[in-house]
């Protein structure tokens, strides 16, 4: 069980930070079952409930200042994520982003930022499907790494960058 003022990682809401541990006091729940109550980092005033005891959402704490330095270090040796076939890319997407987990992250990044620069290459445009997972598995990772590292997500947002060879938008 996580305390109050921890950081986790919660599915797609980010980085947040436990602000309370609570029962709900609304008709319906029930009122025996613990809930935190989560601050997403990045956006102030939102406010998310999460049973305490759920076994379906994946939360957890985000990764410390140690491994966010290693993880920066074997970005250049993560592979791309392998998509077996175009009709489940969305699918193959998906299941990378649940995870939340930042090698992952990395390696979904690195799939679509290498597909966005062949395409470009080709005379195409980005397709709007990997456009769409790019910007949101930067989010979770930068967002993360911030945190992790203690520093501007724009810093961080530059570093990954650079080291992945993603120019500048």
């Amino acid at each position: 069980m996580f305390k109050i003022g921890d950081h986790v990682v919660y599915g797609s809401k980010g980085v947040c930070t436990v602000a309370d541990i609570t029962q709900m006091k609304m008709p319906g729940a029930d009122k025996e079952r613990p809930y935190y109550v989560l601050h997403p980092v990045w956006d102030e005033g939102a406010r998310v409930y999460l049973p305490a005891d759920s076994e379906k959402a994946v939360i957890r704490k985000v990764i410390t200042e140690a491994e966010g330095k290693q993880l920066l270090g074997e970005i250049p040796q993560i592979a791309c994520l392998e998509v077996a076939e175009d009709k489940k890319r969305e699918q193959d997407y998906k299941d990378a982003m649940r995870t939340c987990d930042c090698k992952m992250l990395v390696s979904l990044i690195k799939t679509l930022a290498t597909r966005k620069e062949e395409r470009i290459a080709a005379g195409k445009k980005n397709t709007a499907l990997d456009e769409r997972y790019l910007r949101a598995a930067e989010h979770e990772l930068y967002d993360e790494l911030a945190v992790a590292l203690n520093q501007p997500k724009d810093e961080v947002t530059e570093t990954v960058r650079s080291i992945l060879g993603i120019p500048e938008n």
